[in-house]
């Protein structure tokens, strides 16, 4: 019941003309995510924030820091990915080695089936 009023909302939201490109930029984002939105609503078992993955990788955050991170700023985001994905794998029990090799390799942009499992 409050999810039916919490979509119903946010529909009426998105329905709304901003005039700040920025506001239309959003809107136009969240509308575009809609059904994704609200996946840990329909996902029992699923959490609402991502506060378990920030913490799975601190180690490598707080090991980037004392390091000396990186040189680069796209350096910086190219090791976040990364850290991601192979944490995302681990989680997931995925060989992340070949799933990496398949993205890499491939020619046409893929999209991995890294959903949490049903519980």
């Amino acid at each position: 019941m409050a999810r039916g009023r919490l979509e119903a909302r946010l529909d009426r939201s998105l329905q709304h003309r901003y005039r700040a490109l920025r506001n239309r930029r959003l809107a136009n984002h969240l509308l575009r995510e809609r059904d994704a939105l609200f996946t840990f609503l329909n996902c029992p078992g699923l959490e609402a924030t991502n506060w378990r993955a920030e913490q799975a990788i601190r180690p490598m955050v707080v090991a980037r820091k004392v390091w000396g991170g990186n040189r680069t700023a796209r350096g910086a985001q190219t090791q976040s990915i990364l850290v991601r994905f192979l944490q995302t794998c681990r989680q997931q029990l995925q060989p992340a080695c070949s799933l990496l090799q398949n993205l890499l390799c491939s020619s046409q942009p893929k999209v991995l089936d890294l959903a949490a499992p049903a519980r």
